[in-house]
């Protein structure tokens, strides 16, 4: 009966087995056939957890798709208390989901939830946690605190976790429980497991980011863990340290003259560029043993799969470190272009604001940054960018290759491309002077090219380039005005009229603008609107320095001698009528308008030299990026800075300044418990092995030698100790022989006894013990 038994048992499970490996199979092809709601319900009421986990299934399915599945809230909670792990996970997603819709009802079912609490399985009370806390009616925000406090207390560090990333939710639900979580939340930043303690940092950034004295006696364990923590802990303790630095420790200026040993991390060069011997006044700055232990604690965090962390530890690296331990992440950080088009652009916005604080750093680096002929238009725009803010600081060969690549791109058939090369090629020849002339022979050969959006482009850079260095660059205006045949682009046309009206005072009356003004106004009506009031200008300037010149001539003569009065018809005279008798029956009434204002300010030819002829100051091509400047790395504002305007998108806060010397909080706050020790050593962790245990072991104190002021008396070594163990282990064995001849000699002691006392009977006996004895 029994062998029966066993096998009915053994098919039961096959059985089983079998109908779950055949719906896993076909569960695609059966959870897409739809079932009434009869059906759903009978699902759902079933004592089979298989036909319940089926019907949680579809109503889970339904409810992704945003299909109704209120309705079948009853069906779905009186489940809750099924002892099946997996129903009661789907039970618990339905719950959290349409608590807000039906929070009568869902109060039914928290005193279920309640119960799991006590649960002898941790995964089932850290889910019930998770759901009590997820549920959004306020009126279980007591019950959810006390949930809290007993998940604080829980042995289990699964439950703990739950309980820390519980506490933003019941905060967010009652707001008035701050206090009572503040207590939790303090006890679990102390929790000596990394998952527990990073949850509770991002629990505490949520509800109480400037309550830094809860983080001072945890400060140097969290450093520690935080290498072991789940990304999103880094990401928040990354953070929460970043805005702790700057409240605790102060930048300390050590005086070039005093001779302090330090390490090679304490030293902090001035992180714009000037050396630490630059000025004796300003010496150098020394960082804090215990900001030195968080730099250090957070460098194989370099090494992370999360980009987020990595941009993470960059930002620590930037605001708060050297331009040592900045370099160490310029690596990790480009390593990150390797990843996916959204990781790059992200990437690369991070990359353009370290390029421009440290641009030497990426120079090693500038094959990285060359397009390619896959990537989208915000990765190659900001490849650009980079390319042109370390050109000034490359070598000649970095320098080559780099307006070899802007040439290539220039020539193209991309107009945003061409666009963006050339402004590059811009912004390289403003920022290296040596460059210049190279920079503007390339762009002078593309004026004549048949693509109008190259020639507008390169014609814009030149005329920056132009103002820049006006007296040297008169040659480059005569070539641009012999081009200006071969210009059919409306804004290149306009551009080149504009530069030879700039320099048209130049050599007195031997300058060519009169000429160029002259052939402009045969093709005037076919001109475009731009070109048109650009000749407008022209002829107003031309005039201008002509009344200039003939009312200096006239200063020259004799006052006492009556001038002749004769009508002026000299040729500028004439092409100035004649250019307003053209405008005067054109079709634009700006251009019209325009006309009429020059004539009246060329009647006051002083008004008219001051605001025609005034010296143009020389534009300045900045990096697209330079309104990014100062975000925080890592940060959506840095990403998002065209739309945030100077101050970030909202919500955004910057980093605080420094805390001023002499009112940071107490170094001893930071001291662990029971440590005696003011100054945390920060070397100890790059020793060897062997020489921190020899340093233990010294500092341990033997009562054997105490001096009268309870100090001991000398330090031990490895060998010290190692040699009174063998010392030790020899005294015992000594031991063990003593007390083992002691028991032979209390043996004998006894034989004697009794060998008197059988003398006393026998004499025969007496003589044998003496022959014995002797």
């Amino acid at each position: 009966m029994e062998s029966i038994a066993k096998i009915s048992s053994l098919m039961e499970t096959a059985r089983e087995l079998t109908l779950d490996a055949a719906q896993a199979t076909r569960g695609a092809r059966t959870s897409s056939r739809p079932l009434d709601r009869n059906q759903m319900r009978k699902l759902l009421d079933s004592r089979n957890d298989r036909d319940v986990l089926e019907g949680l299934r579809r109503v889970m399915a339904m409810m992704y798709r945003n299909h109704k599945t209120l309705p079948l809230f009853s069906n779905v909670v009186k489940n809750v208390a099924s002892p099946n792990l997996e129903i009661k996970k789907l039970v618990y997603i339905y719950l959290i989901h349409h608590a807000e819709q039906e929070p009568d009802l869902a109060l039914l079912s928290i005193n279920t939830i309640q119960k799991s609490l006590s649960d002898t399985n941790p995964q089932v009370r850290a889910l019930a946690l998770k759901t009590m806390s997820g549920i959004r009616v306020p009126v279980i925000s007591q019950i959810v605190s006390l949930a809290i406090k007993k998940g604080v207390a829980d042995m289990s560090p699964y439950v703990r976790k739950a309980a820390a990333l519980a506490i933003p939710k019941c905060h967010r639900l009652d707001p008035t429980q701050a206090p009572q979580l503040i207590e939790y939340l303090t006890t679990l930043l102390g929790d000596k497991q990394y998952y527990v303690a990073g949850a509770a940092v991002s629990a505490m950034l949520e509800i109480c980011p400037e309550r830094i004295d809860l983080i001072h006696k945890h400060y140097r364990t969290l450093v520690k863990q935080v290498v072991d923590m789940d990304e999103w802990s880094q990401l928040a303790t990354l953070r929460m340290m970043a805005y702790y630095a700057r409240k605790c420790f102060p930048r300390r200026a050590q005086q070039s003259g005093e001779a302090v040993e330090q390490s090679k991390d304490t030293y902090v060069d001035d992180f714009y560029g000037e050396s630490r011997n630059s000025s004796s006044s300003s010496g150098t700055t020394v960082l804090d043993p215990d900001l030195a232990l968080l730099l250090n604690g957070i460098k194989p965090l370099l090494q992370s799969r999360n980009a987020g962390v990595v941009v993470a530890v960059t930002r620590c690296y930037v605001d708060l470190g050297t331009p040592e331990f900045v370099k160490l992440a310029i690596g990790p950080l480009i390593a990150l272009l390797r990843g996916a088009e959204d990781i790059q652009q992200t990437a690369l916005f991070n990359i353009v604001s370290v390029c421009l604080v440290r641009p030497t750093d990426f120079v090693k680096y500038a094959s990285h940054f060359l397009v390619r002929a896959t990537d989208p238009e915000p990765v190659w725009e900001l490849k650009l960018e980079v390319l042109a803010i370390i050109f000034p600081h490359s070598p000649i060969h970095i320098k080559s290759l780099i307006l070899k690549e802007l040439e290539h791109f220039s020539q193209g058939t991309n107009k945003a491309l061409v666009r963006e090369a050339v402004r590059a090629i811009g912004r390289c020849a403003q920022s290296d002077a040596a460059t210049a002339p190279r920079c503007l022979k390339l762009l002078l050969g593309q004026i004549t090219s048949l693509d109008g959006n190259l020639a507008a482009e390169s014609l814009t850079v030149i005329r920056h380039l132009i103002q820049q260095d006006a007296p040297g660059h008169t040659g480059t205006v005569v070539r641009l005005a012999k081009n200006l045949d071969s210009a059919t682009d409306p804004q290149a046309r306009a551009t080149i009229i504009w530069l030879v009206g700039e320099f048209s005072g130049l050599n007195g009356e031997d300058n060519i603008a009169p000429d160029v003004l002259r052939i402009l106004l045969k093709e005037f009506p076919n001109e475009s609107p731009a070109a048109k009031q650009q000749v407008l200008l022209l002829a107003a300037k031309v005039y201008l320095h002509h009344i200039n010149r003939k009312s200096e001539a006239e200063k020259e003569r004799d006052a006492d001698e009556d001038p002749p009065i004769e009508t002026d018809t000299h040729p500028i005279v004439r092409l100035w009528e004649y250019v307003l008798l053209l405008v005067r029956y054109d079709t634009s009434f700006d251009l019209r308008d325009r006309a009429r204002m020059y004539r009246s300010l060329l009647s006051v030819p002083q008004l008219a030299t001051l605001m025609l002829l005034a010296e143009k100051p020389a534009p300045q091509a900045p990096s697209p990026s330079e309104s990014r400047k100062g975000f925080t790395l890592g940060s959506a504002t840095l990403v998002l800075a065209g739309g945030g305007g100077i101050h970030g998108l909202q919500g955004y806060e910057p980093l605080p300044d420094w805390v001023e010397e002499g009112k940071q909080p107490n170094p001893r706050l930071r001291e662990p418990e029971g440590s005696q020790s003011s100054r945390y050593d920060v070397e100890k962790s790059s020793l060897p092995a062997s020489e921190r245990l020899d340093e233990a072991a010294k500092s341990i104190v033997v009562p054997s030698k105490m001096n009268g002021t309870g100090e001991a008396v000398g330090g031990k070594t490895l060998d010290d100790w190692l040699a009174e163990e063998e010392e030790e282990s020899e005294e015992e064995s000594e031991e063990e022989s003593t007390d083992e001849e002691e028991d032979e000699e209390e043996e004998d002691e006894e034989e004697e006894e009794e060998e008197e006392e059988e003398e006393t009977e026998s004499d025969d006996d007496g003589e044998a013990d003496r022959l014995v004895k002797s």
